[in-house]
């Protein structure tokens, strides 16, 4: 029987999100870059493929095949063949590979159900788009919500990480893709980077208070926390 829940692989974020990445619906994290998100989706990826599941990994931004490695040590070379990574180019092929998911859903390849679905970054294509106006934000759109169907279908969490933009009026950085974005993600995590540290404050959640927050270190194995709140 599956858990309610999905382990990240970092218990201090495990306890942010109230057990861990919530079935049937989307989890984002998004900040600046070189704040450790990807880290915490190889991370959840790791954790996933040691319990005996298979992953679908879809990265925008060039996958890190030795950072896979770091976090997965001398697992790596087994957990990988249970690792389905697709890299597109652009915003068509983005949409053709979340589509071809479901056809390894549907496989349970390797005997293997697949346990997470992750989108690294769901907005770096978008962003070359944006020229196209309200018709990039669409396709984006459409995007998340097949990515979502795929999820409350097939009973598994969805893991995106955002980029940002400085919101002038608001002297802040906020996640990529406005309302439409924000709506569609459950639970929402903004990952600041500090002197040396990062930082994951909790903005979204179904039945948590948000303003939660631990910060954290990037290590060789992924990352270590060092105080929370």
């Amino acid at each position: 029987m599956k858990q309610d829940r999905q382990s990240t692989g970092s218990p201090e974020l495990d306890l942010l999100l109230g057990g861990g990445l919530e079935r049937r619906a989307i989890t984002q994290l998004y900040g600046e870059p070189a704040g450790g998100k990807s880290t915490l989706c190889i991370m959840a990826a790791v954790a996933c493929l040691r319990e005996g599941n298979s992953v679908i990994y879809i990265d925008t931004e060039g996958f890190s095949v030795e950072r896979f490695s770091q976090v997965a040590g001398e697992e790596a070379d087994a957990l990988a063949r249970h690792l389905y990574l697709s890299e597109p180019l652009d915003f068509d092929q983005q949409g053709v590979m979340i589509a071809e998911s479901e056809e390894i859903l549907k496989a349970k390849r390797g005997g293997r159900d697949v346990g997470l679905l992750v989108m690294d970054s769901a907005t770096a294509l978008y962003r070359t788009e944006l020229e196209t106006g309200k018709e990039a934000l669409r396709r984006l759109s459409r995007h998340l919500v097949k990515v979502l169907g795929l999820g409350k279908k097939y009973d598994i969490p969805v893991l995106i990480t955002n980029q940002v933009y400085i919101d002038v009026e608001q002297e802040r950085s906020r996640g990529l893709g406005g309302t439409a974005l924000e709506h569609i993600s459950k639970t929402i995590v903004r990952v600041e980077k500090l002197d040396g540290r990062r930082k994951a404050i909790l903005e979204k959640h179904r039945s948590l208070p948000d303003g939660a927050w631990f910060e954290f270190e990037i290590t060789e194995k992924g990352i270590r926390g060092v105080s929370t709140r």
